[in-house]
Protein backbone atom coordinates (compact mmCIF):
# COMPACT_ATOMS: atom_id res chain seq x y z
CA UNK A 1 0.00 0.00 0.00
CA UNK A 2 1.12 3.49 -1.12
CA UNK A 3 -0.08 6.12 1.48
CA UNK A 4 -0.39 9.98 0.48
CA UNK A 5 -1.56 12.51 3.30
CA UNK A 6 -2.46 16.20 2.35
CA UNK A 7 -4.45 19.14 3.97
CA UNK A 8 -7.58 19.76 1.30
CA UNK A 9 -9.85 22.49 1.39
CA UNK A 10 -13.37 20.22 2.52
CA UNK A 11 -15.10 19.75 -0.63
CA UNK A 12 -13.06 21.55 -3.05
CA UNK A 13 -10.34 18.60 -3.70
CA UNK A 14 -9.40 18.99 -7.18
CA UNK A 15 -7.26 17.61 -9.56
CA UNK A 16 -4.34 19.96 -9.57
CA UNK A 17 -1.93 20.71 -6.97
CA UNK A 18 -1.18 18.81 -4.64
CA UNK A 19 -3.30 15.38 -5.48
CA UNK A 20 -2.77 15.31 -9.64
CA UNK A 21 1.19 15.74 -8.71
CA UNK A 22 0.80 13.08 -5.92
CA UNK A 23 -1.42 10.57 -7.44
CA UNK A 24 -0.99 10.99 -11.55
CA UNK A 25 2.26 8.79 -11.36
CA UNK A 26 0.56 5.98 -9.28
CA UNK A 27 -1.81 5.32 -12.55
CA UNK A 28 -4.69 5.75 -10.94
CA UNK A 29 -8.15 7.45 -11.51
CA UNK A 30 -7.48 10.96 -10.37
CA UNK A 31 -11.03 12.34 -10.84
CA UNK A 32 -12.21 8.86 -8.87
CA UNK A 33 -10.47 9.47 -5.79
CA UNK A 34 -11.15 13.60 -5.88
CA UNK A 35 -15.16 12.82 -6.17
CA UNK A 36 -14.15 10.62 -3.14
CA UNK A 37 -12.62 13.49 -1.28
CA UNK A 38 -14.87 15.67 -1.92
CA UNK A 39 -18.36 13.51 -0.80
CA UNK A 40 -16.26 12.80 2.43
CA UNK A 41 -15.17 15.85 3.39
CA UNK A 42 -18.53 17.75 2.20
CA UNK A 43 -19.47 18.30 6.32
CA UNK A 44 -16.37 20.48 6.96
CA UNK A 45 -17.05 23.13 4.07
CA UNK A 46 -14.90 25.63 4.57
CA UNK A 47 -11.95 24.08 6.62
CA UNK A 48 -9.47 22.37 5.60
CA UNK A 49 -9.15 18.84 6.60
CA UNK A 50 -6.30 15.86 6.56
CA UNK A 51 -6.66 13.32 4.25
CA UNK A 52 -5.11 10.31 3.74
CA UNK A 53 -5.19 7.91 0.21
CA UNK A 54 -4.02 4.05 0.77
CA UNK A 55 -3.38 2.77 -2.59
CA UNK A 56 -2.82 -0.77 -3.66
CA UNK A 57 -0.18 -0.51 -6.25
CA UNK A 58 -1.35 -3.58 -8.08
CA UNK A 59 -5.04 -3.45 -8.46
CA UNK A 60 -4.96 0.75 -8.02
CA UNK A 61 -7.97 0.43 -5.19
CA UNK A 62 -7.69 2.93 -3.09
CA UNK A 63 -9.17 3.83 0.50
CA UNK A 64 -9.52 7.21 1.69
CA UNK A 65 -10.01 8.18 5.22
CA UNK A 66 -10.28 11.87 6.31
CA UNK A 67 -9.36 13.13 9.72
CA UNK A 68 -10.74 16.23 11.73
CA UNK A 69 -9.92 19.88 10.72
CA UNK A 70 -7.70 21.44 13.72
CA UNK A 71 -9.70 22.41 16.82
CA UNK A 72 -8.35 26.43 15.86
CA UNK A 73 -10.29 25.47 12.70
CA UNK A 74 -13.50 24.21 14.15
CA UNK A 75 -13.51 26.99 16.58
CA UNK A 76 -13.62 29.75 13.44
CA UNK A 77 -16.50 28.25 12.55
CA UNK A 78 -18.28 27.63 15.30
CA UNK A 79 -18.20 31.66 15.85
CA UNK A 80 -18.16 32.31 12.23
CA UNK A 81 -14.40 34.04 12.03
CA UNK A 82 -11.82 33.92 9.40
CA UNK A 83 -8.80 34.30 11.43
CA UNK A 84 -7.91 35.39 15.01
CA UNK A 85 -6.29 37.84 16.39
CA UNK A 86 -2.55 38.84 16.83
CA UNK A 87 -2.95 42.03 18.77
CA UNK A 88 -4.51 40.22 21.76
CA UNK A 89 -7.94 42.02 21.36
CA UNK A 90 -10.92 39.67 21.19
CA UNK A 91 -12.29 38.60 17.93
CA UNK A 92 -15.44 35.98 19.52
CA UNK A 93 -16.82 34.12 22.02
CA UNK A 94 -17.83 30.48 22.38
CA UNK A 95 -19.78 28.47 25.14
CA UNK A 96 -17.94 26.25 27.13
CA UNK A 97 -20.81 23.59 26.05
CA UNK A 98 -19.33 23.79 21.89
CA UNK A 99 -15.82 23.40 23.44
CA UNK A 100 -16.60 20.39 25.27
CA UNK A 101 -18.28 18.93 22.13
CA UNK A 102 -14.80 20.23 20.11
CA UNK A 103 -13.13 18.11 22.83
CA UNK A 104 -14.64 14.89 22.79
CA UNK A 105 -14.48 14.72 18.70
CA UNK A 106 -11.08 15.24 18.77
CA UNK A 107 -9.97 13.57 22.03
CA UNK A 108 -8.45 10.74 20.36
CA UNK A 109 -6.33 12.55 18.14
CA UNK A 110 -4.77 14.66 21.28
CA UNK A 111 -2.71 14.08 24.07
CA UNK A 112 -5.20 14.64 26.51
CA UNK A 113 -5.38 12.10 29.86
CA UNK A 114 -8.83 12.64 30.26
CA UNK A 115 -12.18 14.64 28.86
CA UNK A 116 -11.11 17.70 31.02
CA UNK A 117 -8.15 17.76 29.71
CA UNK A 118 -8.91 17.75 26.35
CA UNK A 119 -11.71 20.19 27.25
CA UNK A 120 -8.28 22.78 28.62
CA UNK A 121 -6.29 22.36 25.32
CA UNK A 122 -9.58 23.47 23.78
CA UNK A 123 -10.04 26.69 25.82
CA UNK A 124 -6.33 26.92 25.89
CA UNK A 125 -6.90 27.39 21.87
CA UNK A 126 -8.70 30.50 22.41
CA UNK A 127 -6.26 32.20 24.10
CA UNK A 128 -3.87 32.52 20.91
CA UNK A 129 -7.07 33.24 18.89
CA UNK A 130 -8.17 35.84 20.91
CA UNK A 131 -11.96 34.09 21.71
CA UNK A 132 -13.34 34.60 25.56
CA UNK A 133 -15.32 31.36 26.64
CA UNK A 134 -18.51 32.23 28.08
CA UNK A 135 -17.61 35.60 27.79
CA UNK A 136 -14.58 35.32 30.57
CA UNK A 137 -10.65 35.46 29.08
CA UNK A 138 -9.49 31.61 28.79
CA UNK A 139 -6.89 31.48 31.21
CA UNK A 140 -9.74 32.22 33.98
CA UNK A 141 -11.85 29.58 32.63
CA UNK A 142 -9.23 27.25 32.32
CA UNK A 143 -8.78 27.64 36.27
CA UNK A 144 -12.80 27.20 36.79
CA UNK A 145 -12.84 23.99 34.95
CA UNK A 146 -10.38 22.51 37.33
CA UNK A 147 -13.69 22.68 39.72
CA UNK A 148 -16.23 20.99 37.50
CA UNK A 149 -17.64 17.74 36.30
CA UNK A 150 -17.17 17.30 32.91
CA UNK A 151 -18.74 14.66 30.84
Amino acid sequence: MQKISVMIDAGKASAGPPLGQALGPLGVSVQNIVAEINKKTAEFQGMQVPVTIKINPTTKAFEIEVGTPPITAIIKKEIGIEKGTSDGSIVGDISLEALVKIAKSKQSKMNAASLKAAVKEAVGTCVSLGVTVDGKHPKKMIKEIDGMDIK
